[in-house]
């Protein structure tokens, strides 16, 4: 009797001194209770609702995997000690309530999305306790409201200048779950790679798929269609959205390499860099690939890019044929070729009854507002997002600064990008929007929400993946999810120090913003470059060869990158 009696008084000190509920991002509403729930082997979870079943199964590994606890599923669906429950209100999608009382926990909400939000947000409770030598968990009661700022919490991953692969995806996804993110922006297409299988056209991947930022003549690498369903299955599950993009008419350098009948030219570092806008057949070439596309991504959204194009165009000024169709259509110069371009490859999506989602260059055309949804990328034109806002596209808010992941995220780092000495600190992407966007613009119904963006011309490996990615990720989940007023810097800095615990846990290795030396910066990427002939549409852009005068074969050097990045700086990617 006094050893149980001792015990239970350590398991209560225990509780006592984690009193902290360290959750990302912070919810609208924590109230605290009195007293403990106690969470082991013996706790049964269940569902008033069979369709809540997968996320009882879902909760159960994920539990298992962080605590080495095992619930028992309650076939019975009632008088669970954990209850899941769908309830009739209505209420925002994401919305949800928890609430943790000493001998019942509910995780209720009117839709499952914020079931499945209000269980990772008890599984971030659960991951912060440490469990007994009897195998006990306990967790302060306490009652939890909350609901996302915005619907649209997202992440873009460029897998075109590096491939990464499934099971690298799928870690993110899992992470963006964790974090309540909801949008994956998948770069499928650019430069430098073709990821993505279009059975119409195999060259696209097994051609246009070889090489990459750092290697030009590395093994193809890409997506097959099975792949990309598995992929899209997986996110769905954590209510994940998987967005395709085929960048178009510009970035299209790997497509033109597989096809080059439908290029539009070459000049002086941007060689086959756009699309034929005069060749009638580059139209339902197109067309073909994004209705496989299509089908492959049930969001029915399409990502056309239509940015950068003028790096390329000047090509269309130099042919013929097309000097020939733009006198035929009127067309004062190619800025209103591209336009008719972009307009028409835009009506094969919503022909699909998909959206249309572009960079912010394609606010300047004519696309139907009810149907487009613009990113807008560059912080230094605000005009363009003003712009977006009074011709009522949706507007998803990525500005480079500070939402551009491959940017530096330190002074004291040196590999990535930077302005003159600004870069991307978690913090500053923690207090996105309020403090960059004006608030009348911020207050419109048309901003949908924000994004992270990373590209990866140097990153070529999981690790540096990891390194750029965490912990700003956590920054971006707050941003997305969390109410201006619910916010507080000095709060979230703690948890981001309690959540390193599960980054190390995982094998994540992340930057440490509060011991820099704790993981030194990763410096990886190689470049190798391969010198082909001209007619076999030579990969190489005007950045690649910035990178490669001195460094054929060798680690480029952390210096050698940080003032390569100055020199880039102009471009998106």
């Amino acid at each position: 009797m006094k050893f149980k009696l001792l015990a239970a008084l350590l398991l209560f000190s225990v509780c006592v001194k984690a009193q902290n509920l360290n959750i990302i991002p912070q919810p609208q509403s924590v109230n605290k209770g009195t007293g403990q729930f106690y969470l082991n082997n013996r706790t049964t979870i269940g569902a008033n609702d069979t369709a809540l079943l997968a996320l009882v199964t879902y909760f159960q590994k994920e539990v298992y995997k962080a605590k080495n606890v095992a619930l028992v599923q309650n076939s019975t669906g009632s008088g669970s000690m954990v209850d899941l429950v769908l309830t009739n209100t209505s209420s925002t999608i994401g919305a949800y309530t928890v609430n943790i009382a000493p001998e019942h926990i509910t995780v209720s909400a009117s839709n499952k999305e914020g079931v499945f939000y209000g269980l990772m947000s008890l599984l971030q409770l659960i991951k912060d306790q440490q469990v007994d030598n009897d195998n006990n968990l306990c967790l302060q009661t306490c009652r939890i409201t909350d609901a996302p700022r915005y619907q649209w919490r997202g992440l873009m991953l460029d897998e075109s200048r590096h491939f990464f692969g499934k099971q690298k995806v799928k870690q993110l996804l899992d992470w963006m779950a964790y974090y309540k993110l909801n949008k994956f922006h998948w770069h499928l297409t650019d430069v430098q790679g073709w990821r993505i299988e279009i059975k119409k056209y195999p060259k696209l991947a097994t051609i246009g798929g070889i090489g990459n930022y750092s290697d030009t003549s590395a093994e193809a690498k890409y997506y097959t269609q099975d792949d990309i369903r598995e992929i899209v299955a997986y996110a769905a599950q954590r209510f994940i959205t998987v967005i395709p993009e085929i960048d178009m008419p510009g970035h299209a350098t790997a497509a033109n390499k597989a096809y080059p009948e439908f290029s539009g030219g070459s000049v002086a570092g941007y060689p086959n860099f756009t699309f034929n806008p005069a060749n009638e057949n580059t139209y339902q070439y197109l067309a073909d690939i994004i209705k496989e596309t299509n089908s492959l991504f049930p969001a029915h959204m399409i990502h056309l890019g239509g940015d950068e194009v003028a790096y390329g165009v000047k090509a269309w000024s130099l042919d013929t044929a097309i000097a020939r169709m733009m006198q035929k259509k009127n067309f004062d110069g190619v800025n209103q070729l591209e336009q008719y371009f972009f307009k028409r490859m835009a009506d094969t999506v919503t022909s699909l009854n998909s959206k249309i989602l572009a960079w912010d260059e394609a606010t300047g055309g004519n696309l139907p507002p009810d149907k487009t949804i613009i990113f807008w990328w560059r912080q230094n034109l605000p005009g363009q997002l003003h712009l977006a806002l009074q011709k009522n596209y949706q507007v998803v808010l990525c500005p480079r600064l500070p939402l551009y992941f491959d940017f530096l995220q330190d002074t004291g780092l040196v590999a990535g990008r930077n302005w003159n000495g600004v870069v991307n600190r978690v913090t500053d992407v923690y207090n996105f929007p309020d403090r960059q966007v004006a608030a009348d613009e911020l207050n419109s119904k048309l901003i949908v929400g924000v994004q992270a963006n990373i590209w990866t011309e140097r990153i070529e490996s999981e690790k540096r993946l990891d390194f750029m990615l965490f912990p700003r990720i956590a920054g971006l989940a707050e941003a997305a999810w969390t109410l201006p007023e619910q916010k507080n810097e000095l709060a979230f800095t703690d948890k981001l120090k309690a959540d390193f615990k599960n980054y190390d846990a995982a094998g994540v290795y992340y930057y440490n913003p509060f011991e820099p030396s704790s993981h030194p910066e990763v410096v990886d990427f190689i470049p190798r470059f391969k010198v082909v002939k001209a007619q076999s549409y030579v990969r190489h852009t005007s950045k690649r060869r910035v990178h490669g005068k001195s460094n054929h074969k060798k680690h480029v050097s952390a210096k050698k990158s940080h003032k390569n990045s100055k020199k880039s700086h102009k471009k998106r990617k």
